[in-house]
């Protein structure tokens, strides 16, 4: 990955496709792990329980989908058992699916806000899975030219996290403790704290954080769920997050539920899965053009 990346200098912004071609060539070189079915890495799993339990293949045949409902959406079992199979069957590694996860995000982003609209782009990153997602997004950006800050206050103490975080820290993008100032300045958010294995009360540091968002007017993009949101019930009746209404949201691989509460500019980044895992989890892999990671689609799955 470094070796093919040396080329990106800070000081030089490639656009996404020209990046993107060195990425996709480095991603062979990922070391895979084929005993590894880990928690997800699109979402799945505890938001504080950080790539620890290992879970077991899904049976053969077809998956339980007792949690797939509206059709071209993935409810809870459905989408954990999903991201575990990718993880077996599908034989990718985390590195892999992480920096891929990633990479959509980025590319999102690049899409709804070019560099012409404001280069400060603040990443708020949780301890979980959808916080690693933003990590890798921040590095994606700032090789595109962007200039990243990140509010990661419970740091990870996996060596993966922080790996990731080390090298955003050798291209000199900043880490910060003051979130209502980082977000005073930026042009765009990424709210990258919880994905849509969130459940139960927002914990401190966080409340604060998503009732900024919520109040912002800086554009936000939600990697996977809204922060706070529920995967099947959207926003909460009252309380934190219940005001949060993102601009913009990333499905991971395919749609949540949640979607049918969303009503901003939808994307859906996942172009890795098989055919024959589509099948299985009853969903339609959705046509991406020329080496777009994402494509853009309504909030009942349609493309636009």
């Amino acid at each position: 990955m470094l070796n093919s990346l040396v080329a990106v200098s800070v000081g030089w912004a490639p656009t996404p496709i020209q990046y993107f071609a060195l990425v996709m060539s480095s991603l062979m070189s990922l070391c895979n792990l084929p005993d590894s079915s880990y928690v997800s890495f699109f979402g799945m799993g505890s938001d504080d329980d950080v790539v620890k339990g290992r879970v077991g293949a899904p049976e053969a045949g077809k998956a339980d989908l007792d949690d797939h409902v509206f059709g071209v959406t993935l409810g809870a079992k459905a989408a954990a058992a999903l991201d575990r199979e990718l993880m077996s069957t599908g034989a990718f590694s985390i590195d892999q699916l992480m920096e891929l996860a990633g990479l959509s995000v980025s590319q999102a982003v690049y899409r709804v806000h070019p560099i012409n609209k404001g280069r400060r782009v603040l990443v708020a990153v949780g301890p979980g899975n959808n916080g690693g997602d933003g990590l890798v997004a921040a590095r994606h950006l700032r090789h595109y030219g962007y200039q990243p800050t990140i509010y990661y206050p419970k740091r990870s103490k996996n060596e993966l996290y922080q790996r990731l975080t080390k090298q955003l820290e050798d291209l000199n993008v900043p880490f910060v403790d003051d979130f209502p100032k980082a977000l005073s300045s930026a042009d765009h958010v990424v709210d990258a704290i919880f994905g849509f294995s969130f459940t139960g009360e927002v914990r401190e540091p966080f409340p604060a954080v998503i009732n900024a968002l919520a109040e912002t007017k800086v554009p936000v993009t939600s990697v996977d769920a809204p922060s706070s949101w529920d995967i099947e019930e959207g926003p909460p009746k009252s309380g934190v997050g219940s005001d949060f209404h993102p601009k913009i949201l990333i499905s991971l691989t395919a749609p949540k539920p949640l979607v049918k509460h969303f009503k901003g500019r939808h994307f859906i980044g996942g172009r890795f899965v098989t055919p024959a895992i589509a099948a299985k989890y009853d969903f339609d892999v959705p046509e991406y053009e020329g080496l777009d990671q994402v494509v853009e689609v309504g909030s009942s799955g349609q493309k636009l």
